[in-house]
This record gives structure tokens, C-alpha cells and sequence, in this order.
């Protein structure tokens, strides 16, 4: 893509940078987590892709999905996210879709790891050594951080929106069997999170003589996690019905619970 032919600039990227960092997180939610303020941060550069109204309303309705990453590195995908949809446009959303899915997963568990738990901890640590110490350097360490962080995040933005421009442009023959197999490390990483997320067991123990046997442990043996798949499918079903928001059902769910678990039936 040439320089005279490109309709983001550098400006569009810091642009979605800062409403990321200035108010993404605070738009956090229990339904779609990141979801609405990745939405909101991609507004700038949306508007300029998307000018007809009803190209738009696909864009809104891809990315106000479900997104959980860490912010520090999501940059990334903004970057591949943008380029795609800007050499793309409207056909590009569904592979943008499985591009989010399949990265969020793995960069969460990076950035957690490099940022929060090391980094952060030590950071952090002697700062607040230093300021016990009355120390003022202790509070330019925090300050000193937030600056850091930012500076990763735009440069992320950068070079991710470069090499995916460059991806979308050298790769387009092959953007397919990118689809495809984006999609399916996708749908793994979301049924890899039934199992670890989604927590119901049946208690029930049948006890004859001196036998015993354990409901839970045998359904195990069939079928590790079968019941949380059983509850994921039942919410997919519920959302499925016309009149069936996300909240109904969350709700629908918490009263099933409270009354299976009286029951005795699910723990």
C-alpha cells in the first residue's frame, strides 16, 4: 500500500493509544470485559474506514465482542485489527473477529507475566521501599512506570500496524487458510475456557453396604468438565431465543443455580 493511497496516519493510531489508555479500562464489564472500550478506542480510525452507515454497524457489532487481554499488549492487535480492516474493509471483519479471539488468549498470558507480576512487583516494590524511606524518587517510580507503559503501548501500535500492513499486502492470496486457522485456534481457545472458567459438579454420592459411589467422579471418567458444557450450551441456547438478552440469562442462570444447589442436584 502506498504512502498516497493509505488513509490512517500516525495521528489515527496515537489517537486510539490514548482513548485506550485515558478510558478503555473504565468501561469494563462483566459481559464483554474490554469489549465496549476497545470499541470505543477503534472509534477514530472507524470512522474514516467506514463512512456509509451501514458498513459502520457491522464494524460496531464486531468489535463491541467479547475482548479480555492485557492492555499493555493489546496494542498489538489494534495494530493488525486496523491494517486489516483498512486494506480490507467490511469483508475483512470476520477474519479481524478470529484475529482478536485467537491472539487475546496468549498475549494476556504474556503480559500478565512480563508486566504484572515481574516488572510491576519490582517496580513497585522499591518504590514503596523508597518512599518508607521518605524518599521522593519512590513516587517517581510510579510515575516513571505509567510513562514507560505508555510508550510501549504506542510503539506496539506502530510497528503491529506496520508488519500487519504489510501481512494483509504480500499475504492476501493466502488470507484463507489464515482465516481458517484463526478461527480454529479461536474456537480452542474458547473451549479450552469452559473447563478452567465455568465451575458445577454434581454432588450426589450413592451409598449401598459398604459400597459408594460418587456421582461427579464417574461422570469424570465419561467425560471430564461434561456439566460446565452443559451449562455453556444451555447460555448459547438462551441466547439464542429473541427475547433472551445477556443479562436475562445471567440472571436465569444464578436463579437455576441457587435452586439446583438447594437441591442438592449441582455443588
Amino acid at each position: 500500500m502506498s504512502k498516497e493511497t493509505e488513509k490512517i496516519t500516525k495521528k489515527d493510531l496515537m489517537s486510539v493509544i490514548w482513548r485506550w489508555s485515558l478510558a478503555g479500562q473504565s468501561a469494563w464489564n462483566y459481559e464483554k470485559m474490554q469489549g465496549l472500550g476497545y470499541c470505543f478506542s477503534m472509534m477514530p480510525v472507524l470512522r474514516k474506514l467506514y463512512p456509509d452507515q451501514e458498513d459502520m454497524k457491522k464494524a460496531l457489532n464486531t468489535h463491541l465482542q467479547f475482548m479480555n487481554t492485557n492492555g499493555i499488549l493489546l496494542p498489538i492487535i489494534f495494530g493488525i485489527d486496523i491494517a486489516m480492516e483498512e486494506s480490507g474493509g467490511v469483508d475483512s471483519l470476520e477474519t479481524v473477529s478470529a484475529v482478536k479471539t485467537s491472539l487475546m488468549g496468549p498475549l494476556a498470558g504474556v503480559g500478565d507475566t512480563i508486566f504484572h507480576v515481574i516488572a510491576q512487583v519490582i517496580i513497585f516494590s522499591v518504590g514503596a521501599y523508597l518512599a518508607l524511606q521518605g524518599n521522593p524518587a519512590g513516587v517517581f517510580a510510579f510515575m516513571l512506570w505509567a510513562v514507560v507503559r505508555q510508550l510501549i503501548k504506542q510503539k506496539l501500535m506502530v510497528i503491529s500496524y506496520r508488519e500487519g500492513t504489510k501481512l494483509v499486502t504480500s499475504m492476501s492470496g493466502t488470507m484463507n487458510r489464515i482465516t481458517e486457522a484463526a478461527s480454529i485456534l479461536g474456537l480452542t481457545v474458547v473451549g479450552a475456557l469452559v473447563p478452567s472458567v465455568v465451575k458445577a459438579n454434581v454432588p450426589y454420592v450413592f451409598q449401598s453396604g459398604e459400597v459408594t459411589l460418587v456421582m461427579q467422579e464417574i461422570l469424570d471418567k465419561i467425560m471430564p468438565s461434561f456439566i460446565p458444557v452443559l451449562v455453556v450450551l444451555l447460555i448459547y441456547w438462551l441466547l439464542g431465543k429473541e427475547k433472551v438478552t445477556s443479562t436475562k440469562a445471567i440472571f436465569m442462570i444464578i436463579g437455576l443455580s441457587v435452586v439446583l444447589s438447594a437441591l442438592g442436584i449441582l455443588g
